[in-house]
Protein backbone atom coordinates (compact mmCIF):
# COMPACT_ATOMS: atom_id res chain seq x y z
CA UNK A 1 0.00 0.00 0.00
CA UNK A 2 1.35 3.41 -0.94
CA UNK A 3 1.80 5.83 1.94
CA UNK A 4 1.09 9.55 1.72
CA UNK A 5 4.18 11.73 1.51
CA UNK A 6 5.41 13.41 4.67
CA UNK A 7 5.01 17.15 4.86
CA UNK A 8 7.69 17.48 7.55
CA UNK A 9 10.98 15.87 8.59
CA UNK A 10 9.17 13.50 10.94
CA UNK A 11 6.40 11.29 9.58
CA UNK A 12 3.31 11.80 11.79
CA UNK A 13 0.66 9.12 12.33
CA UNK A 14 -2.56 9.20 14.36
CA UNK A 15 -4.43 6.02 15.27
CA UNK A 16 -8.15 6.62 15.78
CA UNK A 17 -10.97 4.58 17.29
CA UNK A 18 -14.23 5.66 18.91
CA UNK A 19 -13.38 6.62 22.50
CA UNK A 20 -9.57 6.41 22.57
CA UNK A 21 -9.52 4.11 25.58
CA UNK A 22 -9.20 0.59 24.08
CA UNK A 23 -8.08 -0.06 20.51
CA UNK A 24 -6.25 3.13 19.52
CA UNK A 25 -4.18 3.40 22.73
CA UNK A 26 -3.24 -0.27 22.34
CA UNK A 27 -2.31 0.37 18.71
CA UNK A 28 -0.30 3.45 19.71
CA UNK A 29 1.70 1.49 22.31
CA UNK A 30 2.34 -1.42 19.92
CA UNK A 31 3.32 0.79 17.00
CA UNK A 32 5.67 2.88 19.14
CA UNK A 33 7.42 -0.27 20.34
CA UNK A 34 7.65 -1.72 16.83
CA UNK A 35 9.02 1.58 15.47
CA UNK A 36 11.61 1.67 18.24
CA UNK A 37 12.63 -1.94 17.53
CA UNK A 38 13.02 -1.03 13.84
CA UNK A 39 15.11 2.07 14.61
CA UNK A 40 12.37 4.36 13.26
CA UNK A 41 11.27 6.02 16.49
CA UNK A 42 13.18 9.19 15.58
CA UNK A 43 11.69 9.30 12.08
CA UNK A 44 8.03 8.51 12.86
CA UNK A 45 5.85 10.10 15.54
CA UNK A 46 2.70 8.30 16.70
CA UNK A 47 -0.30 9.40 18.73
CA UNK A 48 -3.92 8.36 19.12
CA UNK A 49 -7.37 9.83 19.56
CA UNK A 50 -11.03 9.01 19.41
CA UNK A 51 -13.77 10.38 17.21
CA UNK A 52 -15.99 10.75 20.29
CA UNK A 53 -15.45 13.08 23.23
CA UNK A 54 -16.95 11.22 26.20
CA UNK A 55 -13.63 9.76 27.50
CA UNK A 56 -11.38 12.82 26.96
CA UNK A 57 -8.78 13.01 29.73
CA UNK A 58 -9.36 9.45 30.96
CA UNK A 59 -6.66 6.78 31.01
CA UNK A 60 -6.89 3.76 28.76
CA UNK A 61 -9.40 1.14 29.84
CA UNK A 62 -7.89 -1.00 32.64
CA UNK A 63 -8.38 -4.13 30.51
CA UNK A 64 -6.46 -2.54 27.64
CA UNK A 65 -3.63 -1.57 29.99
CA UNK A 66 -3.57 -5.11 31.41
CA UNK A 67 -3.48 -6.66 27.93
CA UNK A 68 -0.61 -4.36 26.99
CA UNK A 69 1.30 -5.25 30.17
CA UNK A 70 0.85 -8.98 29.47
CA UNK A 71 2.72 -8.44 26.18
CA UNK A 72 5.39 -6.13 27.57
CA UNK A 73 3.97 -2.81 26.37
CA UNK A 74 3.33 0.28 28.48
CA UNK A 75 0.05 2.14 28.10
CA UNK A 76 -0.18 3.64 31.57
CA UNK A 77 0.60 7.26 30.59
CA UNK A 78 -2.18 7.41 27.99
CA UNK A 79 -4.94 10.02 28.31
CA UNK A 80 -7.84 10.00 25.86
CA UNK A 81 -8.16 12.81 23.32
CA UNK A 82 -10.63 13.66 20.59
CA UNK A 83 -9.53 13.93 16.97
CA UNK A 84 -10.59 17.15 15.30
CA UNK A 85 -10.33 18.59 11.78
CA UNK A 86 -7.32 20.75 12.74
CA UNK A 87 -5.31 17.58 13.43
CA UNK A 88 -5.08 16.94 9.68
CA UNK A 89 -2.71 19.92 9.42
CA UNK A 90 -0.02 18.04 11.33
CA UNK A 91 -0.63 14.38 10.42
CA UNK A 92 0.68 12.58 7.36
CA UNK A 93 -1.39 9.44 7.93
CA UNK A 94 -4.58 8.95 9.94
CA UNK A 95 -5.38 5.31 10.62
CA UNK A 96 -8.89 4.35 11.63
CA UNK A 97 -9.42 1.13 13.57
CA UNK A 98 -12.75 0.32 11.89
CA UNK A 99 -14.99 1.33 9.00
CA UNK A 100 -17.33 3.59 11.04
CA UNK A 101 -14.41 5.66 12.30
CA UNK A 102 -12.92 5.70 8.80
CA UNK A 103 -16.13 7.25 7.48
CA UNK A 104 -16.25 9.76 10.35
CA UNK A 105 -12.65 10.82 9.71
CA UNK A 106 -13.23 11.24 5.99
CA UNK A 107 -16.24 13.45 6.78
CA UNK A 108 -14.09 15.49 9.21
CA UNK A 109 -11.34 16.00 6.65
CA UNK A 110 -11.25 19.68 5.65
CA UNK A 111 -9.85 19.01 2.16
CA UNK A 112 -9.73 16.16 -0.38
CA UNK A 113 -5.97 15.88 0.30
CA UNK A 114 -6.66 15.37 4.03
CA UNK A 115 -9.29 12.72 3.25
CA UNK A 116 -6.75 10.83 1.10
CA UNK A 117 -4.50 10.50 4.16
CA UNK A 118 -7.15 8.46 6.03
CA UNK A 119 -6.76 4.69 5.87
CA UNK A 120 -7.63 1.62 7.90
CA UNK A 121 -4.85 0.26 10.11
CA UNK A 122 -5.60 -3.27 8.97
CA UNK A 123 -4.97 -2.29 5.37
CA UNK A 124 -1.35 -3.00 6.40
CA UNK A 125 -2.12 -6.42 7.90
CA UNK A 126 -0.72 -9.03 5.49
CA UNK A 127 -3.17 -11.66 6.78
CA UNK A 128 -6.22 -9.70 5.58
CA UNK A 129 -7.57 -11.14 2.34
CA UNK A 130 -10.95 -9.36 2.15
CA UNK A 131 -11.50 -5.58 2.28
CA UNK A 132 -14.55 -6.05 4.52
CA UNK A 133 -12.31 -7.80 7.09
CA UNK A 134 -10.17 -4.74 7.84
CA UNK A 135 -11.69 -3.67 11.17
CA UNK A 136 -9.96 -4.18 14.50
CA UNK A 137 -12.78 -5.68 16.61
CA UNK A 138 -13.84 -3.46 19.51
CA UNK A 139 -13.22 -5.37 22.76
CA UNK A 140 -15.00 -2.83 25.00
CA UNK A 141 -17.97 -5.08 25.83
CA UNK A 142 -15.85 -8.22 25.79
CA UNK A 143 -13.48 -10.20 27.96
CA UNK A 144 -9.73 -10.17 28.55
CA UNK A 145 -9.51 -12.70 25.72
CA UNK A 146 -11.12 -10.15 23.38
CA UNK A 147 -8.48 -7.56 24.33
CA UNK A 148 -5.73 -10.14 23.71
CA UNK A 149 -7.27 -11.06 20.34
CA UNK A 150 -7.42 -7.36 19.45
CA UNK A 151 -3.72 -7.07 20.28
CA UNK A 152 -2.98 -10.01 17.96
CA UNK A 153 -4.66 -8.13 15.12
CA UNK A 154 -2.98 -4.83 16.01
CA UNK A 155 0.48 -6.43 16.18
CA UNK A 156 0.14 -7.96 12.69
CA UNK A 157 -1.05 -4.64 11.25
CA UNK A 158 1.73 -2.72 13.06
CA UNK A 159 4.35 -5.08 11.62
CA UNK A 160 2.96 -4.53 8.13
CA UNK A 161 2.87 -0.78 8.65
CA UNK A 162 6.49 -0.72 9.86
CA UNK A 163 7.52 -2.64 6.73
CA UNK A 164 5.66 -0.11 4.57
CA UNK A 165 7.24 2.81 6.45
CA UNK A 166 10.74 1.36 6.06
CA UNK A 167 10.22 1.17 2.30
CA UNK A 168 8.57 4.58 2.12
CA UNK A 169 11.35 6.23 4.12
CA UNK A 170 14.06 4.38 2.19
CA UNK A 171 15.39 2.50 5.20
CA UNK A 172 16.54 -1.13 4.84
CA UNK A 173 15.46 -3.91 7.17
CA UNK A 174 16.98 -4.06 10.65
CA UNK A 175 19.56 -6.75 10.90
Amino acid sequence: MTLPESRAETYRISLVCLGNICRSPMAEAVLRARLSDAGLDGRVCVDSAGTGSWHVGEPADPRARAALRRRGYDGDAHRARQFGPSWFDSRDLVLALDHANLETLIRLAPTPDAARRVRLLRAFDPSVTRPDDQAVPDPYYGTDADFDAGLDVIERAADGLVTALRGHLGIGQAG
